[in-house]
């Protein structure tokens, strides 16, 4: 036992890069949130949303960090896993944690550079990105050199965690942006998304034979065939559960948004 827990400390990555990042942006959230609850009272910044916002960070840590990250490079889908934690998860997680009252010291910066970034801050943009970050960097040849460039290696993870942001930005934040989806707007966005890379973990899944040389199998009894199917199933069925949640999620907001807008009516037509 004490040397299943030995190697299993062992496989940790301690890399002071994302350890310092990691740690930079809990520590300016955490200041920030107190500051928040001082001037606007608990119920404006409440615990939950630091506690939703830690697990993003959570999430980011569990790929860069913990042993998925020495798994990634032994089995393509605890790479997968790294990929989908970083894409989706820590983004969903940390821009949940976000509110009004949080972002109010830079909430007119970050329409600035909205402005600023024309083409590139609307949502179809996000959609381009978020879908040809999974797909490019799927490719057999600039995967197995990512694998094999260490710094190839951090740009692709910084290329999903852009993705992952700017993606669920659009979806998620509590500033008003000027390209806010409205009406069906959210819906189209993220079926049109999640379909698209949905399709690529499909053919992962069924492809009859191993595309990356990088993994030759054995590993957990895996072959490399075996290996790159269950990654491509994870891909796709991840993919299925986030737009089933988002979905669902969506709509109960399109409903609320719909009755607080019946309800200032109703006070406009009485008044």
């Amino acid at each position: 036992m004490r040397d299943d827990g030995a190697t299993l400390a062992a496989t940790w990555t301690f890399d002071p890069g994302p350890i310092l990042l990691l740690g930079t942006i809990t520590t300016a959230y955490v200041v920030r949130w107190r500051a928040a609850r001082r001037e606007g009272g608990t119920r404006a910044v409440p615990v939950g949303r630091l506690l939703v916002f830690l697990c993003g960070i959570a999430c980011a840590a569990a790929a860069l960090i913990s042993p998925i990250d020495a798994l990634a490079s032994k089995l393509f889908v605890m790479h997968m896993v790294q990929h989908v934690l970083l894409l989706d998860f820590a983004a969903i997680f940390c821009i949940l944690g976000l509110t009004k009252v949080l972002l109010r010291p830079v909430t007119r910066r970050v329409q600035r550079l909205e402005r600023a970034a024309g083409p590139i801050g609307h949502p179809i943009f996000a959609i381009v990105f978020y879908v040809a970050a999974m797909w490019v960097w799927h490719i057999p040849a600039l995967y197995d050199s990512a694998l094999a460039h260490p710094g190839l290696h951090v740009l692709e993870h910084l290329t999903f965690a852009c993705a992952g942001a700017l993606y669920w930005w659009h979806l998620l934040s509590p500033i008003r942006s000027r390209h806010r989806l409205g009406g069906m707007g959210p819906v189209v966005y993220m079926l049109s998304t999640k379909l698209l890379v949905g399709l690529l973990g499909i053919a992962l899944t069924f492809t009859p034979h191993a595309l990356y040389n990088h993994y030759t199998g054995g590993t957990w009894g895996l072959t490399a065939a075996e290996d790159e199917e269950l990654a491509g199933a994870v891909m796709a069925i991840e993919q299925s559960i986030v737009m089933g949640v988002a979905l669902a999620w969506l709509f109960v907001r399109m409903l609320e948004e719909s009755q607080r807008g019946d309800e200032r009516a109703e006070r406009y037509g009485t008044g």
